[in-house]
């Protein structure tokens, strides 16, 4: 397509070179995982994305489009129809969100009027490279069985990659009026997360049991979990997470109007579809 790509590590190469004669900068790099260290966040989320950032604008670029994440919102309660004004829980739920909230401060704040800033944030991304969130769910319905929290009736609105690229190049043409803003990113379609599971297990051809788990007993596992896991050689990522629990547990829905009138965006793919299709490739391909 035209593209000139440039293999490299964020934390080790030359920035000023990455950015000369380029007119925009869009920066999707992250560490993205419900765990791990908060060093290991904090040196990619916001040490990196600060040096890119100043690169970019020492280079001359006039558009820089931070992609940031809607786990900045991420509480143990429903929130349904969430704005870019909403308020952001005191304490955030994982070093993930904590980080990727504390680069698009920074990003926002570097806008002038030479040089804009955006920060994108799009929920729950599914396309055929997504090594966080779809292979995390499909994980639990290959076993046959999902956890149910709240009987399942949680909703999350799942966004194909193709309308988050949308998105963040709509960003750049319309940088005079995202500039200095926030906008939240999805696909539209509220999807019950019970409903989610069966049609997953349907598209895996998996008869699904679905199992009940009391929200006490769930939190009580996951601070457990994490507790020990944090200790053992390498630190590996629970079973269970309290952020985990928070995502399946609870609805988290969006406002679209900001993207609308800024962007002109509206979501054209159907991100569930788009899951069922990938289930269906990887299940074949892994037989």
């Amino acid at each position: 397509m035209g593209a000139t790509f440039v293999r490299g590590d964020l934390l080790t190469m030359e920035h000023a070179g990455l950015c000369r004669d380029i007119d925009v900068v869009f920066h999707a790099a992250a560490l993205s995982s419900p765990w791990g260290l908060r060093a290991a966040f904090q040196r990619i989320n916001v040490d990196a994305t600060r040096e890119l950032l100043t690169a970019a604008r020492a280079a001359g670029a006039s558009n820089f489009v931070f992609v940031s994440s809607p786990s900045v919102y991420a509480a143990m309660k429903d929130q349904p129809g969430l704005t870019e004004t909403s308020p952001l829980p005191p304490r955030a739920l994982n070093a993930y969100a904590a980080t990727k909230r504390i680069g698009e401060g920074i990003v926002l704040a570097a806008n002038t009027v030479s040089f804009r800033t955006a920060s994108i944030r799009p929920r729950a991304l599914i396309g055929p490279d997504d090594a966080v969130l779809l292979p995390r769910i499909l994980a639990l319905v290959s076993r046959g069985w999902f956890p149910l929290f709240r009987g399942g009736r949680g909703l999350v609105e799942l966004t194909d990659v193709r309308d988050a690229a949308h998105a963040l190049v709509s960003a750049d043409r319309n940088r005079e009026q995202a500039g200095g803003k926030v906008i939240n990113i999805s696909g539209g379609k509220p999807t019950a997360v019970i409903d989610l599971a069966r049609s997953l297990g349907e598209a895996l051809g998996r008869t699904m049991k679905l199992r009940a788990i009391p929200m006490p007993v769930a939190r009580s596992l996951a601070a457990a979990m994490e507790s020990v896991c944090s200790v053992l050689p390498g630190r590996p990522e629970p079973k269970l997470t309290t952020y985990g629990i928070a995502t399946l547990a609870y609805t988290q829905t969006f406002d679209l109007t900001r993207a609308r009138d800024l962007l002109g965006y509206a979501p054209q793919h159907d991100a569930v579809d788009t899951a069922r299709t990938l289930a269906t490739r990887g299940a074949g391909a892994n037989s």
